[in-house]
């Protein structure tokens, strides 16, 4: 009865059939209208929408963690690209090895290094043509610097404006880092040319569903663990934090362990999207790593509603599916769009599209 109560008390009936909804089109409807349905056929979906539907759920998952961070800690990040960006680059490393001898200059060497007269990989690629081994640094990776910057950070009570201006500080940095073709990363290129995954041809349409539903799953999983995460007695102390931390100071906690865990928890949740991202996208550089980036991230989140976790989806959703139809119809007109959205979300809608739909019901009811 208690695990039967915790799981009803994380959505209601109508929030357990939305996601029982959702894990039938990803499980179901979209491998049968890609694999199964004739491509003349009307209701056939593409590989192009499969993996258009796969990175907006990976950006999705990148709406989550800014929202643990953001929305129930009120700690504004403008540095999670770097985090979705470093995950990438460590399933880029496995990728680049899986290639083998099929690149353009038949090499066990990737082309990049090739090309730069590199005889051999240097240190920090020992072990990545291992999967577990990358799939272990997609993690530790991001999961470090986070922890490593965020001890300091919030220790020194750094927070606001400045926390934020530094975490893009630290963005840049690494972006001019990786654009260097000296530090091993491809340089401005970055990893692309993929080739197989698991032994398995990466572009064929049903390595491309496999990934597709693995996505969906990890999405689901980490939106319910961090429903799990806000309703428990942890996160009722972090939107404490949130509202007025010198309260919870008095009150005998410790924000800084507060902090650092959930910021270092998002980091992760950051790269594991960003690995699930690499392979459906086909190439990682380090534009990833661009200040412009992390601002959209925080876009995402105003859009959709900040504390609500579903709204981090709808905003990561909206935008990312405005953004494809307005880059191929409308490319130079884009950014304009996106910060007319944002100007009206601030000054129209507060509290985002949930905060609409809230409405909307409180006048129904």
């Amino acid at each position: 009865m208690g695990i039967a109560h915790n799981i009803t008390r994380l959505y209601g009936a109508k929030g357990w059939m939305a996601i029982a909804a959702f894990m039938l089109v990803v499980l179901v409807v979209f491998p049968l209208l890609n694999l199964v349905v004739a491509k003349d056929s009307v209701f056939y979906l593409s590989d192009y929408f499969v993996a258009l539907a796969g990175k907006i759920m990976c950006y999705a998952m990148v709406a989550l963690a800014m929202d643990l961070i953001w929305g129930y800690t009120g700690i504004l990040s403008l540095g999670h690209g770097l985090f979705f960006a470093l995950g990438g680059y460590a399933m880029g490393m496995y990728l680049m090895r899986s290639i083998g001898l099929d690149g353009v200059y038949h090499s066990e060497l990737p082309d990049f290094m090739v090309f730069l007269d590199w005889k051999a990989y240097p240190w920090y690629w020992t072990g990545t043509s291992n999967f577990w081994y990358c799939a272990l640094l997609v993690i530790l990776v991001p999961g470090l610097l986070a922890f490593i910057f965020g001890f300091f950070a919030f220790r020194s009570r750094i927070k606001g404006v400045y926390f934020s201006i530094i975490t893009q500080a630290l963005t840049f940095a690494f972006m001019l880092l990786f654009f260097r073709n000296d530090t091993g990363f491809g340089g401005n290129n970055g990893f692309t040319d993929f080739k197989r995954i698991f032994d398995v041809p990466i572009a064929t349409s049903e390595t491309r569903m496999v990934l597709f539903v693995v996505t969906g799953t990890t999405l689901m999983a980490t939106l319910l663990f961090a429903r799990y995460l806000v309703q428990s007695k942890f996160g009722r102390v972090l939107t404490a934090i949130r509202d007025a931390e010198s309260r919870v100071m008095f009150s005998g906690y410790n924000p800084l362990w507060y902090k650092l865990f959930i910021w270092t928890l998002s980091a992760v949740i950051c790269g594991i999207a960003g690995a699930l991202y690499v392979p459906q996208v086909g190439i990682i550089n380090p534009s990833e790593m661009s200040p412009a980036n992390s601002i959209e991230i925080a876009i995402w989140v105003a859009v959709g509603g900040r504390g609500t976790l579903v709204g981090a989806l709808l905003g990561a959703g909206i935008v990312n599916g405005a953004k494809s139809w307005f880059t191929v119809a409308f490319p130079e007109y884009w950014l304009f769009f996106l910060g007319l959205l944002f100007i009206a979300v601030t000054l129209f809608m507060p509290k985002g599209v949930m905060g609409v739909l809230d409405q909307i019901k409180a006048r129904r009811s």
